[in-house]
């Protein structure tokens, strides 16, 4: 499995956040809300959107509860927070190690990565799961439902003690 190691600096983001469990996936929902009003947001450091999870503390992909919630987002990175639009809310996505994944591919196809990733990659790894945002880079070469989509995951990573 390719992939690469990215130490990821701390970066300022606008958008919009749900809190759903892998049962109750209310990712379209999301973004529907975020996609018609991300253009009054003037402020933005490209045109890549990021789709940010935070989970529990302790999140273990093959021990995880699909019941268990957590906080989704759909954003875009801004160089301030000086001209928000009352619609989005801020966040500060924390810097830190990161092992990046490109996922080709349609978004009903993501789960077969992102088990390749939890299942086979990172337990014959160097490295272990940190408590940091999990999150994918929505680039120009994304479209949803496209097979050919291609998107990057960006996964939290410490060195295994």
């Amino acid at each position: 499995m390719d992939y690469r190691i990215e130490m990821l600096p701390e970066k300022k983001m606008v958008g919009k956040q749900l809190t759903m469990s892998f049962t109750t996936d209310s990712t379209p929902k999301l973004w529907e809300s975020f996609m018609p009003h991300k253009k009054l947001i003037l402020n933005t450091m490209g045109t890549d959107l990021y789709s940010i999870q935070k989970y529990p503390e302790g999140f273990n992909y093959q021990d995880f509860d699909p019941n268990t919630l957590y906080t989704k987002w759909a954003a875009i990175e801004v160089t301030n927070f000086d001209m928000v639009p009352n619609a989005f809310e801020t966040y500060i996505l924390k810097g830190g190690l990161y092992a990046v994944f490109k996922h080709i591919g349609s978004a009903t196809a993501f789960q077969k990565t992102f088990e390749a990733i939890f299942i086979e990659w990172l337990p014959q790894s160097d490295y272990v799961l940190d408590d940091r945002e999990h999150f994918e880079l929505l680039g120009e070469k994304y479209s949803n439902t496209n097979p050919n989509s291609e998107e990057e995951i960006w996964i939290p990573i410490r060195l295994k003690n």
